[in-house]
């Protein structure tokens, strides 16, 4: 198999893509920029469409370059940052203005100097703002123009962004692979019929209403929206095989699905078994309802009775923090349940650490699994849909869905067996291998190519350059 990518240009498109607030979204995105970049695509983007301060964007981008996630600050790019400093671009995109008008709430972006420059139209408790017409007034020098709606909006930026590469190359005709890691973004996206550009989205999470794990329940909602456009990108990546074959058999492949996880970075051999504590339990995720580490916190109670040294630290941030420090309190576990907040350290808490746990009612992958694997660390997780048996595998124990005393007993049972751990350790870090970047490229590498040596699934008869379809 062909292991680099064709002679495109290639640019990933999120809402918000930021350390810290988007968990392992915001170091999987990232991957992808180095993943492709790595397979022979020429300085690869990552932009964001958030409407944060342009302060906000340069910590942003400082903290990936500080982080080792992006080669340098000019590969992540921001769509209001662009507009505050060039709106040229934007000028030229708009059409005249007439009559056009959105009555309520503006939000108006302005340059350096505090001129106008974009009044975008504010919507309050509208789950389909992103999809209206309503108009975006962008005070041009000569007077006010007008784009329809956000989609155009960002298909003016797009387009700009792959004019620049085009002259660049001396290539009018130029492919642009817009890689979408956001369901709200390619949503609006969708109907973008330009022969030379390619439409590609991932998927990050689960699909499935609450309770996460009947794949035959009513899907509503932007999810509901976003299935119904599947067969209208040129590829849809998914994290896990068992995902894309619940959706293919419920909505159809349209011959565009592929199999793609988000990578992790193998690291060093991890420490053995042996010269880890023999009691200390990880886990490491948000403090979020998807997470429900309180049902970990349930089950500890029943681990400290049958094994009362062990120690369960938890990692990472969330709004329910106050809560969870309640019920640890109420269930009288402050002495073996310690909520020490987020942590630039993963990997060295990770080797003192005898077993990595995760009580998630549903994922996309479960990249923190991966990661705890890379260091040797067996697991134990409910069956969740979707990722926690796929990663795990041969490497620790799968529980049933929502089964607090079989998650306590699975984890005492490792905590009592340390031949046993010794072996999943050394199996965790053949599962983690499934995950490194050599391993997924060929699967990213085949997708992409056929995304690009097919027509697009939205264009008009070969040769014309269709506009964005409103």
């Amino acid at each position: 198999m062909t292991l680099s990518l064709p002679d495109a240009d290639y640019v990933l498109v999120g809402s918000r893509i930021a350390l810290g607030l988007d968990g392992g979204f915001a170091v999987a995105v990232p991957a992808r920029l180095r993943l492709l970049e790595a397979s022979g695509a020429p300085e690869p983007l990552m932009l964001s469409v958030d409407g944060q301060p342009p302060e906000a964007h340069a910590a942003q981008r400082q903290a990936f370059v500080d982080g080792g996630h992006v080669p340098d600050a000019s590969r992540v790019r921001n769509l209001f940052d662009e507009i505050a400093a060039d709106p040229s671009w934007l000028f030229a995109a708009g059409e005249p203005a007439g009559d056009a008008s959105h009555p309520g709430e503006h939000r108006v972006v302005t340059d350096a100097a505090g001129h106008p420059i974009v009044s975008l139209p504010v919507f309050r408790d509208d789950p389909t703002w992103h999809l209206t017409d309503a108009p975006i007034v962008v005070h041009a020098p000569e007077g006010d123009r007008v784009l329809r709606g956000f989609r155009s909006l960002y298909a003016a930026w797009l387009t700009h962004i792959a004019e620049e590469r085009r002259r660049a190359a001396g290539d009018p005709d130029r492919m642009l692979v817009v890689i979408f890691e956001s369901r709200q973004i390619g949503e609006a996206m969708v109907a973008w019929a330009d022969p030379r550009v390619r439409l590609v989205h991932t998927v990050h999470n689960s699909h499935l209403p609450e309770p996460h794990d009947d794949p035959d329940l009513p899907v509503t909602g932007m999810w509901r929206r976003w299935l119904s456009t599947l067969d209208r990108y040129d590829a849809v990546l998914w994290p896990t095989a068992a995902q894309r074959d619940e959706v293919a058999a419920r909505w159809g492949d349209p011959g565009t699905f592929h199999v793609v996880p988000s990578t992790i970075e193998l690291g060093t051999e991890p420490p053995d078994a042996a010269s880890r504590d023999p009691r200390r339990v990880v886990m490491l995720n948000r403090l979020a309802p998807q997470k429900r580490v309180d049902l970990a916190i349930r089950a500890w109670q029943r681990v400290v009775e049958q094994v009362p040294d062990a120690r369960l630290d938890v990692y990472g941030e969330g709004p329910l923090r106050d809560d969870l420090q309640g019920l640890i309190d109420e269930l009288g576990l402050a002495a073996s349940v310690t909520l020490h907040g987020a942590t630039a350290e993963r990997d060295a808490v990770f080797d003192r650490a005898a077993l990595f746990v995760t009580s998630t009612a549903f994922e996309g992958q479960g990249l923190s699994i991966a990661e705890a694997l890379a260091r040797g660390l067996p697991v134990v997780s409910f069956d969740a849909r979707y990722g926690p048996r796929e990663a795990i595998g041969d490497a620790g124990i799968v529980v049933r869905p929502g089964d607090v005393d079989g998650f306590a007993d699975a984890i005492v049972a490792l905590l009592r067996d340390d031949e046993r751990r010794a072996q999943l350790s050394v199996r965790a870090r053949r599962a983690a291998a499934a995950f490194a970047a050599d391993a997924v490229r060929p699967a990213l590498v085949a997708a992409l190519r056929a995304a690009v040596a097919n027509p697009s699934r939205r264009a008009p008869a070969e040769g014309a350059r269709a506009p964005m379809e409103r």
